[in-house]
């Protein structure tokens, strides 16, 4: 889809300190030698804070810098990929009434990686198709933490980081213009993070904590290595080749690129490598030391770029995103002006 009209008018970020590899392997909880080929140093740890309450507080800061009031937010959507603090619940509207505290619907994106930029996908299509509404709010959060998952060993080649991210959508106006969102979905993928394993009567009723290779391994032998392969990297150039194509640039024409906070062979693998993307172009040097976010990797890097003054008016930006099911989402977004910080921060 080529959004009408559309702009981001603030983000927001609540990360944790990071924790680094080297203060991680004294603590005995990951082996450096597993992990130097990643070139990973460090992932956002929480100590105790849930991903809805560090999702909360990110709105808050997307709300600032876009200048919102609360009860203008039209629709709020809340991304999310693990455990969300409490069974048979409604993070979303946690989110909600602590960031906003009106009455607009609240709905939960359970998308696993992908769920920022398919949120992001629902709102611009929800903005676009009725004049009544005029805002949305996206927000994600998460927390990897035991007994649940183990973020150096549930899915190997992958560290996983903590914390909240938040992005407002706007049809008024903002310091960046969305020019096209498009999202692929090829869901012949959803057995690699199922594989063998029986329906479940519980959470975590196969494994705990998490581990994604048993069933990684299963779908690999049953399907073949290159034909999964062959179709995630299919999937990743659809959605690019049709971004593009909507926001009528080419790839030459990007500035800067936001991809997910892999470790550096997937990335290279299914990013820097099939793409011809130049590692310095993109949000690499900084997620290297933020872990991979579940949903938020992409809300969190392009408030990073914008923040810290690295896309320049008038220069575009490509944010990319994949998650298990599979899906894949683009979007190019054109910078219009640096906007007023409004407290958002790396730690806290």
């Amino acid at each position: 889809m080529t959004p009408v009209d559309l702009y981001i008018a603030g983000t927001g970020r609540r990360l944790p300190p990071a924790t680094t590899l080297a203060e991680v392997e004294a603590a005995g909880l990951c082996r450096r030698r597993a992990w130097w080929r990643s070139e990973v140093e460090s992932v956002r740890v929480s100590p105790g804070e849930s991903g809805p309450e560090m999702a909360a507080r990110a709105a808050g800061a997307a709300l600032a810098q876009a200048g919102s009031a609360p009860a203008g937010i039209d629709l709020l959507l809340h991304a999310t990929t693990f455990y969300q603090g409490h069974d048979m619940w409604a993070p979303a509207s946690y989110v909600q009434r602590v960031a906003l505290g009106n009455t607009c619907p609240a709905i939960e994106v359970r998308q696993m990686s992908n769920g920022g930029m398919a949120a992001l996908h629902l709102a611009a299509g929800c903005l676009a198709g009725g004049t009544d509404r005029s805002e949305a709010l996206i927000t994600t959060g998460d927390r990897f933490c035991p007994p649940g998952f183990d973020r150096w060993r549930s899915d190997a080649g992958t560290a996983y980081g903590d914390g909240g991210t938040a992005l407002v959508l706007s049809r008024r106006g903002g310091f960046a213009r969305v020019l096209a969102l498009t999202t692929h979905a090829d869901p012949g993928l959803e057995g690699m993070h199922r594989g063998n394993d029986p329906f479940g009567d519980a959470p975590f009723a196969v494994r705990r904590p998490v581990d994604l290779e048993p069933p990684r391994r299963d779908f690999v032998a049953a399907t073949g290595l290159d034909s999964v392969l062959g179709r995630i990297d299919e999937g990743q150039r659809t959605v690019l080749k049709r971004c593009l194509t909507d926001a009528g640039v080419t790839l030459a024409d990007l500035d800067r690129f936001v991809l997910p906070h892999l470790g550096r062979p997937r990335l290279e693998a299914h990013f820097l490598g099939p793409l011809g993307i130049d590692v310095e172009r993109t949000t690499w040097s900084w997620g290297r030391r933020v872990g991979h976010l579940g949903a938020g990797d992409q809300f969190a890097g392009f408030g990073h770029l914008v923040d810290t003054g690295a896309l320049a008016p008038g220069q575009l930006c490509l944010l990319a995103g994949v998650g298990a099911g599979f899906t894949w989402s683009c979007a190019v977004v054109e910078m219009l002006h640096r906007p007023e910080p409004a407290g958002s921060g790396d730690t806290w």
